[in-house]
């Protein structure tokens, strides 16, 4: 069990002591299960039990078994903004932080070439997380569509952007008619696995 990315962010505040038995004992345990981020992993993990022993002993035995930490967690980071997360659902990456980036600033230059409120989609949006995140760097309203192909992602992106409209389909097709010719700003994650190698990714 490896992470490709770093763990999330440490939630604002003082980190939890590693220094003691409990944070050395949790750090050797992540170590020795493969996490490669065993010291931030076991952080965050500190945290989110909030000296609950009993609730820390289960988020650690899920780690060790190859449950993704964000699943481990409830939630993941991007961009500075948390988003809930569940199995099945695309947990955002760090680098996915370029594609929000790119479009706050293409989103600024559309304010500012024409009126009224800019609308931002975020198709293939999984959690919701690019469109969160955009909306949460722009600063003034938009008007923000998401869309998947998945019902539990569309019930979880629906979640993480209150006041958005969040739809189900397929690319494009899931957006309603009236949107044509309105779209300022498009982000998009989309799908970079064949569907016939899924089961071959680790957790």
């Amino acid at each position: 069990m490896t992470s490709r990315d770093p763990a999330p962010d440490p939630a604002p505040g003082p980190a939890p002591d590693l220094s003691g038995a409990t944070g050395a004992t949790l750090v050797a345990t992540l170590r020795a299960a493969g996490c490669v981020f065993a010291e931030q992993e076991a952080a965050l993990l500190l945290a989110e039990a909030a000296d609950d022993d009993a609730l820390l002993a289960r988020l650690v035995a899920r780690r060790v078994t190859g449950e993704p930490l964000e699943h481990v967690l409830g939630w993941a980071e991007l961009d500075g903004v948390r988003v809930a997360v569940a199995p099945g659902v695309f947990v955002p990456r760090r680098r996915t932080a370029v594609v929000v980036r790119a479009a706050v600033r293409a989103v600024h230059e559309r304010a500012g070439a024409r009126s009224g409120t800019p609308v931002v989609v975020d198709l293939c949006c999984g959690a919701g997380a690019i469109g969160a995140a955009v909306r949460a760097a722009v600063g003034t309203p938009i008007e923000l569509h998401a869309a998947d192909v998945d019902p539990t992602a569309v019930a979880v992106a629906a979640g993480n952007l209150p006041g958005a409209a969040v739809h189900l389909g397929d690319l494009w097709s899931a957006l309603p008619p009236a949107l044509a010719g309105r779209v300022d700003v498009a982000a998009v994650n989309a799908p970079y696995v064949p569907s016939s190698a899924i089961a071959t990714m680790p957790g």
